[in-house]
């Protein structure tokens, strides 16, 4: 390393005796009244620039020992640079969208989501943000942290919020999005989709049960009377089955019981199932693999129609009956079963998880209320043989902390398929340290799925869409993007709920498909780990006084699935590299009670 003079700044005497509580304030007040962060940019103005890029906090409240900890350590590193003889540029950041935001000005409001106009909710979202900037940089600077304070990088000032569409047209014009009607991770409190970097695990008590379907058509394969049996731990998804899958490879066979009758289930699980519920087999059938079962009919306890028994690799005979009880509209290998098959998707679950109108039985029920009612019924027809309880890891949204759903809507999803390959390459050209964050960062890439990048909500960045009302056409087109990109930038988002389509289309733009000139605006917005995933263009590459990729990134060690990953996503969607030359995290604040 390349050891250079020390910096040579105005002397101040701090003499080293007690009294600190009132001794670091001047301190600090010395360094304002110098400019210490200027001084030392234009002392090193000419020298190498060193730039660790701020992974952005959230502008929600006070800043604690976890956030304190991540500045001070930026604060060290920073000065060891400047020491080292570099020019250190710093610019603090402030992730300022979001749902937590909007669920705090909303109870400052007193109203929900439903009961106030859009404009008006994001400008009292954006003053909640702008509170608790001006507090959160007093509480960084009463910590001593250098940096160019006075011009912080704000993801929802309107020239960040423009960077940011520019950033999605890349990945426009790359192909790399699409719209489809897919399972997402849904929370029915916050009403809105969430991406897998917004699930967090908790243990969770479901209520595990083990159902009987009649087999109505059996190829003349299986005995008469027999029942296919499934396991579930979300009885409220009963309403939406529309098949049963099986692996094509396992063994099953029909078991005739005493106490329920000629039962269909995986041979490798017989002897379990035979003692958990007590069965006394008096005979056998089969076995027949997976395969040959493919086509045989049931029906469903008691909705009456048709459940077809289908194949799909998923099934595994390590729990359950090795029958997987199937609903596409709640699950993501459901639903691709049931593309292969051509099954409907039902999913009868409106934003807030509530049945909708016209739901056999459990209409108006909120979906965790219709687990009673479903098992109820089961019982009452005499389709239910057990009921247990099951303590296992269950997915929760890490905003308000409750328990997620997946339900199937249509959605914008970036393909990380196309782009997969790309990432993983791009991680071995970054330092890692530890060096396990570099594996850990391609095992999350090789796992992670489509990026969901649409939300319910209002305050954040619209997603510049249009809708023709004629042929019903998604309308989303690299050139046009920019072009609202530049409007943004100049007016803000709050602008796109201001005005109608024809502030934001080309004078005389119609749709590709149809020509018509009849178009609505998409009102969903980005999810908010695009918005600061976009800061390696919006402040890296924008900023005059910093650089692009970043020297070092250095966040906590959650930020793998969170700024880490999508710093990584949009530099590689847009220019095919890694936005940081080192990657360095630290570890958590405990708490002890």
């Amino acid at each position: 390393m390349d050891y250079r003079p020390t910096l040579q700044l105005p002397k101040t005497s701090f003499p080293m005796k007690g009294n600190l509580p009132a001794k670091e304030p001047e301190w600090l007040a010395a360094w304002a009244a110098q400019g210490l962060y200027q001084a030392q940019r234009e002392q090193r103005a000419h020298d190498e620039k060193f730039v660790l890029h701020d992974g952005p906090p959230y502008a929600n409240g006070d800043i604690h020992t976890g956030t304190a900890l991540n500045k001070i350590l930026k604060d060290m590193i920073n000065r060891y640079w400047t020491l080292a003889g570099y020019d250190v540029a710093y610019v603090p950041g402030w992730d300022t969208h979001g749902l937590p935001i909007e669920m705090r000005a909303l109870k400052q409001l007193g109203v929900s989501q439903h009961q106030i106009d859009p404009v008006a909710l994001r400008k009292e979202c954006a003053a909640v943000a702008r509170h608790y900037i001006g507090l959160m940089t007093q509480e960084f600077q009463r910590l001593g942290i250098l940096g160019d304070w006075e011009h912080p990088y704000i993801t929802m000032s309107p020239e960040y919020e423009g960077a940011e569409l520019e950033v999605f047209a890349a990945m426009v014009e790359k192909g790399l999005i699409y719209r489809d009607l897919k399972p997402v991770y849904w929370c029915p409190h916050c009403e809105t989709a969430l991406a897998e970097g917004e699930i967090e695990y908790h243990n969770h008590r479901s209520r595990a049960i083990y159902v009987a379907f009649p087999v109505k058509e059996s190829r003349g394969l299986l005995p008469a009377e027999t029942r296919a049996v499934i396991w579930t731990t979300t009885p409220w998804t009963i309403p939406a089955n529309v098949a049963i899958a099986l692996h094509p490879d396992i063994l099953y066979h029909v078991v005739e019981t005493k106490e329920f009758g000629a039962l269909l289930v995986a041979v490798d699980l017989t002897e379990t199932l035979a003692q958990k519920m007590g069965w006394t087999i008096v005979g056998t059938y089969g076995p027949w693999p997976g395969r040959e079962l493919e086509g045989v009919i049931t029906t469903h306890p008691y909705l009456g129609h048709d459940v077809p028994l289908i194949l799909g690799d998923h099934v595994t005979s390590e729990s359950g009956t090795g029958l997987v009880h199937t609903a596409p509209g709640h699950g993501m290998e459901d639903f691709e079963a049931g593309r292969q098959y051509h099954l409907s998707v039902v999913q009868p679950l409106n934003d807030q998880g509530i049945y909708v109108d016209g739901t056999p039985l459990v209409a108006g029920l909120f979906y965790q209320d219709a687990n009673a009612v479903v098992i109820d019924k089961l019982q009452e027809v005499g389709a239910l043989l057990l009921e247990e309880p099951l303590e296992h890891q269950y997915a929760h949204c890490w905003r308000c902390k409750n328990p997620v759903i997946f339900r199937a809507t249509q959605q914008w999803f970036m393909s990380i398929d196309r782009v997969r390959e790309k990432l993983t390459e791009a991680t071995y050209s970054v330092k890692w340290d530890p060096e396990w964050g570099g594996d850990r960062m391609r095992q999350m890439v090789e796992n992670r799925q489509d990026w969901c990048l649409s939300r319910q909500r209002v305050w954040g960045v619209p997603i510049p869409a249009f809708y023709c009302q004629s042929c019903h056409t998604a309308v989303l087109d690299a050139p046009l993007i920019r072009h609202i990109a530049g409007i943004i930038s100049q007016e803000g988002a709050d602008s796109w709920w201001q005005q109608g389509p024809e502030h934001f289309l080309p004078e005389d733009y119609k749709c590709p498909e149809c020509g018509s000139r009849d178009l609505v605006q998409e009102h969903d917005i980005f999810d908010v780990w695009l918005d600061s995933g976009s800061s390696q263009a919006a402040v890296l590459a924008g900023h005059r006084h910093l650089k692009w990729p970043a020297d070092l990134v250095l966040e906590g060690n959650d930020q793998y699935r969170g700024w880490f990953n999508s710093l990584l996503t949009t530099a590689v969607a847009a220019k095919d590299q890694a936005p940081y030359h080192m990657v360095l995290t630290h570890g958590m604040v405990v708490y002890q009670r």
